[in-house]
């Protein structure tokens, strides 16, 4: 059984064997574009092959930064473990539908965005039902400060780090994918649009305007940014 981490707390399976439906995988080309050279090249042909172990390194190598990616949409942790493992699970069962005009990991974020989508529209039009609110930034879970911090600054850390999920999550779906994206994990515009299937012009724009909204919403709560 491949598995996440003990860190996620999470094991993905087969739902007790059933079979899952699997997300829209990412159309990142047409056949006889250019292959991208890709240090994942060598585990994905593993992968093709039947070796577990050669998919469990990727998961190993990916799982945090994925995870904080779903985090970042979801707002809460222990829904972002369970999309980024339902996500590794159709990555894993479709990994013979990867063709290489991108990277594995862009490949591999374009399936835990879409996870991630799919989780919010099934969540929101849950809570609609409901008659509940949903912004996307509740039950929100910080890393800890580290030890070497005096508790002051430690606190103001994490009033920041509360600070800014609660602002992404009063972002469009479509700009906070972006700002993600480019301003915590640092994608290049390139990489954005493989992932998103977008035109560079539309990729800046979404950016800037997810950045003026970002920033007019932390201003509103913390005052003035230096």
């Amino acid at each position: 059984m491949l598995e996440l981490s003990r860190s996620t707390r999470r094991r993905f399976s087969y739902n007790g064997g059933g079979e899952t439906a699997l997300p829209e995988i990412p159309d990142l080309g047409e056949a006889g574009e250019r292959i991208v050279e890709d240090e994942d090249a060598g585990f994905v042909t593993r992968c093709r092959q039947g070796e577990t172990e050669a998919f469990s390194a990727l998961v190993r190598k990916y799982q945090k930064k994925m995870l904080n990616v779903a985090f970042r949409m979801i707002g809460d942790y222990e829904e972002a473990c369970d999309v980024v493992q339902e996500a590794f699970l159709s990555c894993y069962r479709a990994i013979g539908k990867f063709r290489g005009e991108a990277r594995f990991s862009t490949w591999l974020c374009g399936i835990v965005l879409n996870r991630t989508r799919t989780f919010l529209k099934q969540k929101a039009a849950r809570r609609q039902r409901e008659g509940i609110s949903f912004d996307g930034s509740e039950n929100l879970k910080t890393e800890l400060f580290s030890l070497d911090e005096s508790a002051e600054e430690g606190l103001e850390k994490q009033e920041l780090e509360n600070s800014v999920q609660n602002c992404l999550g009063t972002l469009d779906n479509d700009q906070r994918e972006v700002v993600i994206l480019r301003d915590i994990q640092g994608f290049s515009y390139e990489a954005i649009g493989l992932t998103l299937k977008l035109p560079l012009g539309t990729v800046r724009s979404r950016l800037f305007r997810g950045r003026v909204a970002l920033k007019d919403c932390l201003v509103k709560k913390i005052g003035p940014l230096r």
